[in-house]
């Protein structure tokens, strides 16, 4: 199936499944990728396809993605079965190769870890964590405009930033944080520092 094709054709599966809300972020995120990735020179269709599926697990309540993660041997850490939203990334990498037919592992990697980040990234699974954070649906956050800037022109200093303000979000609202954010925050802190000398 030709690229146009097939994002169309996913785009119409997805409308089945997503509220409106969430399908307007799904688009604003693919486009974003795929923008991104003409820009720092990976490739904008798999930018697009990691933007049209990172979400696609977002439907199902967290009953049914723990239930579902253990039906399938989809490996849940402890903080994930304490916030089971944050399975998501995983469950939407399983359905991505299941369900909507996706053999290009550096995609599922990049919907896999789109959540969380992880150290020492690929561009494209850069790219998707940072469109997840800047799209233009996104309600205003602090320093975005910076961090929309950055993207453009430096994707591991936007990397850390979006690190250190989930972080600080997190720790305001009380809410779960998987440890996994906080080894992306250090690995793209030193990776800043040792750049800058």
């Amino acid at each position: 199936m030709k690229p146009v094709k097939q994002i169309a054709h996913l785009r119409k599966k997805l409308e089945k499944l997503l509220d409106e809300k969430r399908l307007e972020h799904t688009i604003g995120v693919a486009y974003t990728a795929a923008s991104l990735a003409f820009v720092h020179g990976a490739d904008p269709h798999q930018a697009l396809l990691a933007g049209m599926l990172h979400d696609c697990a977002k439907y199902l309540d967290d009953a049914q993605m723990l239930t579902l993660c253990k039906k399938h041997d989809i490996p849940v850490s402890e903080v994930e079965e304490q916030a089971p939203s944050l399975l998501h990334a995983k469950l939407g990498a399983y359905f991505a190769k299941k369900e909507y037919e996706v053999t290009d592992e550096a995609v599922l990697d990049a919907i896999r870890c789109h959540t969380t980040g992880r150290p020492a990234m690929t561009l494209l699974e850069k790219l998707l964590f940072i469109a997840d954070y800047i799209e233009p649906n996104r309600k205003v956050l602090p320093r975005i405009d910076e961090i929309r800037r950055e993207a453009f022109s430096d994707p591991d200093l936007c990397v850390l930033h979006i690190t250190e303000d989930t972080l600080q979000y997190l720790k305001e609202k009380d809410k779960t944080l998987d440890p996994m954010t906080k080894e992306t925050q250090a690995y793209y802190r030193a990776l800043v520092e040792q750049r800058e000398g």
